[in-house]
């Protein structure tokens, strides 16, 4: 085929894959063997280079025409470079060998006297110079970026950008030519010097941002020109001044002035004025007054200020666009920590977005206005939570109910409107309640006194009357009744929304057995209301009513359900030892780490006690004393009591209980994965019961037979919460005696974590804090969490992660205490897991750069 057109024209025309496949395969063997021949004329090279280019956006193999491409940059002609520029940018990488071939064209072209030329060979180095290339021509970038014409100038500074990008020290060379771009008249050439500057900075912060914090000045100048002026015709769009100059301006701003008082304060009139004077009835105005929004929250702005951009982004809200919306719920969500306040007054508007049709807008208000809760909305926040749960999609519902109990926990007024949200949510979406929230309900209502375990019973006894299809209700519904029947039947009848409630033996059997036969009723359901079926033979008088039971579990003894089954002949083996069955079915006593907690609390806020730094639980039978491993309990793994404290020696921690089980050594790696140590804000400081297992109420493991007496019933003492305990150490404090300089541990994709040891006075006992970074100015992290594991010898005290979210420039902080012989090397295995921008990171590193005589 002689021209291109009409062998694209062959290609379309074919009527099956393998004509195209044909048609394709003729026309490579011809070019291939026109490269062959020696005489080729440089029409016909050039034709064949346009059909390459367009078999590779087919995704052809084309990497035998590369030198044929370099042939063509040989040229004289125009035509024939850009065309040859073009195939070596497609054909060609950093990593082709023939790449070397082309400095010197490059190189050649550099110096041409035609600037488009010059233009070409710029932005093929840009797009694909290696790192030996890049080092050969950076003073021909840097040669042309002091040249007096501003279409070469813009051009080279977007390639000085890429070549410092790709060899960081070479940005050295580009600093003062970047800073003579400010001076230029042509808003190109300052689009292009702002992008260089930006770059540099935000890749060196430390090195580039001092030196480059002298332009701020200049920066001010222009967007003080730029937002006074009037009409340019060359410049304006929909009625704005060169918006596009203005957002980078404005970015560039916050890039210089993060964590500078005085460069804020010189910017705070600028930043008002532009804020105040730009139209935001249009998207383009719109796009300044963001970015303007986000250069006052990136720099230690005043407080007015920061009001002032809150209410632009409140604003936004009000607009019919959907992405101005979204970013303005995004945004607003990242400063409610800063100005709580000032967001706060646009609670109404965030509460509207819920019900708005964009799915996205929908999960970005809810994010808000979790966030939005406190002790003096609550009540208000909740009830239009509660409203959207009952139209909500089914992929919001699970994480509603969750946070809807963190929120009922955090700041309930009273311990009787916390049950009622709760068991309105959980009728609402009671099929979607995670366990922990099934486990912290329930270990609301045994802690309470016996009037709110009445109140609590009687609602979900007329709740489970009229629905049984939810199964979070069900679940906790049934423990409850089974728990506190006899206290149910003593009340007697009573009303529920204007609805007289029948109560009986008869009745309360009634239900559970309808509860059992149900079609709604899940392997776990069965297993509950067996178990309340069970504990209610010691609860009713009538005789007759107990049989009825017996029967009830007979007619189970041959269930499907291994599970139902073996607890069933189980339960019948128990009728007949009356007096054990009795003790077996007492009813659960509260939970003592909610009073040991309450206690310490009260007690720190008199200053009369100071907390320790060492929790460890106990069991209190009698003589029986066993240490239990706080992380092992915390991963689900307690190896329960030490066998040898029953022989009388002193309880020591089994060997399974050691930290990552000798990480640095040649253990089994699956004794060390349940080791690792989590104390992050959201896994344990924000949901403190969210660790206590429902089942482990009436048994000691989920799959443990309800029968055997669990060690809360026969010793008295009842399982402490993990989570609990390593939430209380979030805030105790470390002794210090001598402090060394940050180490850093870890750099990657914008996140820095710093280890600064501090040596306590104690022999043996070092203290350390991680401090982590956000450098980047563009990226959020969120979802930080940190895990650490250390030698078998040593033992690890790992405090709360200060924040799981940095925004750009942000910092967090997280303590930790390292115990073990002293003189001893502290070697530290970190587990790094966040979010960039959405984007989930994983990451682990070896840390043993501690000095020596820590310890």
């Amino acid at each position: 085929m002689t021209s291109l057109k009409s062998f694209i024209k062959a290609v379309r025309a074919s009527k099956t894959l393998a004509d195209e496949r044909a048609v394709i395969q003729k026309e490579s063997a011809a070019i291939r063997t026109s490269f062959r021949e020696e005489h080729t004329q440089q029409s016909v090279r050039r034709q064949n280079v346009a059909k390459l280019l367009y078999l590779f956006t087919l995704g052809e193999r084309t990497h035998f025409g590369q030198v044929e491409c370099l042939k063509l940059l040989a040229t004289t002609r125009f035509t024939d470079k850009r065309l040859g520029y073009l195939g070596a940018m497609l054909l060609l990488d950093e990593n082709q060998e023939v790449l070397t071939l082309l400095t010197n064209s490059l190189s050649r072209d550099l110096a041409h006297s035609n600037q488009y030329v010059v233009a070409l060979a710029l932005c093929a180095l840009a797009n694909i110079a290696s790192q030996e290339m890049a080092r050969d021509l950076y003073a021909d970038v840097e040669k042309i970026l002091g040249s007096t014409n501003p279409y070469l100038r813009k051009k080279a500074a977007l390639c000085a950008m890429r070549v410092s990008r790709r060899v960081p020290e070479l940005a050295e060379s580009f600093v003062e030519p970047a800073d003579s771009l400010f001076t230029d008249r042509n808003h190109g050439v300052l689009l292009c010097g702002v992008a260089l500057v930006r770059d540099m900075c935000e890749h060196d912060p430390d090195e580039m941002v001092p030196r480059f914090r002298h332009l701020i000045p200049t920066i001010l100048k222009m967007l003080k020109g730029l937002a006074a002026s009037g009409y340019s015709p060359e410049h304006d769009v929909a009625g704005i001044a060169d918006p596009f100059l203005q957002t980078r301006l404005l970015s560039l701003l916050r890039v210089l002035g993060a964590d500078d008082s005085e460069a804020a304060e010189q910017m705070g009139d600028v930043l008002a004025q532009v804020a105040s004077n730009t139209d935001g009835s249009k998207n383009v105005g719109n796009a300044v007054l963001y970015e303007a929004v986000r250069t006052i929250f990136g720099v230690p702005s005043d407080s007015g200020l920061r009001v002032l951009g809150v209410n632009i982004l409140g604003k936004f809200l009000g607009t019919r666009d959907n992405n101005t919306r979204y970013v303005a719920l995004n945004t607003l969500l990242r400063v409610m920590e800063t100005e709580p306040t000032a967001v706060q007054r646009h609670r109404g508007t965030i509460l509207e977005c819920l019900q708005d049709s964009d799915v996205s807008i929908r999960r970005r208000a809810l994010d808000l206005s979790f966030a939005l809760i406190n002790e003096q909305n609550v009540r208000v926040m909740v009830r239009e939570l509660l409203t959207f749960l009952e139209t909500a999609d089914t992929e919001f519902k699970a994480n509603l109910v969750s946070q809807i109990a963190v929120s009922a926990e955090r700041y309930a007024p009273y311990v009787r409107w916390h049950v009622d949200t709760i068991i309105r949510a959980l009728k609402l979406a009671g099929s979607y309640a995670k366990e922990n929230v099934l486990s912290a309900f329930i270990t609301l209502v045994i802690t309470s006194d016996a009037e709110t375990q009445l109140y609590t019973t009687q609602k979900l006894y007329a709740a489970l009357k009229s629905d049984i299809t939810q199964q979070g209700l069900t679940v906790v519904g049934v423990w409850l009744i089974g728990e506190y029947g006899q206290m149910l039947l003593k009340a007697g009848n009573f009303n529920e929304d204007d609805k007289d409630q029948t109560v009986s033996e008869t009745e309360i059997v009634s239900l559970l057995d309808t509860i059992l036969e149900s079609s709604y009723a899940t392997e776990i359901v069965r297993e509950y209301t067996v178990n309340a079926l069970m504990k209610l033979t010691i609860r009713l008088s009538s005789s007759a009513e107990i049989d009825r039971i017996r029967r009830i579990l007979d007619s189970k003894s041959q269930s499907l359900n291994i599970e139902v089954q073996q607890r069933v002949v189980e339960y019948n083996k128990l009728f007949g030892y009356d007096s054990v069955r009795k003790g077996v079915l007492e009813k659960m006593p509260p939970p003592e780490i909610r009073e040991e907690l309450g206690k310490r609390y009260e007690a720190e806020k008199k200053g009369k006690n100071k907390r320790h730094n060492t929790i460890k639980r106990t069991t209190t039978t009698p003589g029986a004393a066993a240490s239990v491993d706080l992380l092992l309990d915390l991963a689900g793994d307690d190896a329960g009591p030490n066998p040898a404290a029953n022989s009388g020696n002193s309880a020591q921690p089994s060997s399974s209980a050691d930290l990552l089980s000798d990480i640095f050594g040649s253990q089994p790696q699956q004794q060390a994965s349940p080791q690792l140590q989590d104390a992050s804000p959201s896994s344990v400081a924000s949901q403190p019961k969210s660790s206590q297992n429902i089942l482990d109420l009436f048994d000691s493991a989920p799959k443990s037979s309800p029968a055997q007496p669990p060690a809360t019933a026969t010793t008295g003492t009842p399982s402490q919460s993990a989570t609990d305990l390593l939430g209380g150490l979030g805030s105790t404090p470390i002794p210090q005696s001598e402090e060394y300089e940050p180490i850093q541990a870890y750099s990657n994709n914008g996140m820095s974590i710093h280890l600064q040891p501090l040596k306590n006075d104690t022999p043996g006992a070092a203290s350390v804090v991680a401090k982590f970074s956000n450098t980047s100015t563009t990226t959020n992290i969120s979802d930080l969490v940190l895990q650490v594991a250390v030698p078998k010898s040593q033992k690890l005290q790992l405090h709360g992660l200060s924040s799981s979210s940095l925004a750009p420039g942000a910092s967090a902080t997280q303590q930790m205490k390292v115990t073990g012989n002293p003189g001893a090397v502290i070697k530290l295995r970190l587990r790094i897991s966040y979010k960039a921008d959405g984007n989930e990171i994983k990451d682990q590193v070896d840390f043993n750069k501690f000095p020596t005589g820590l310890l």
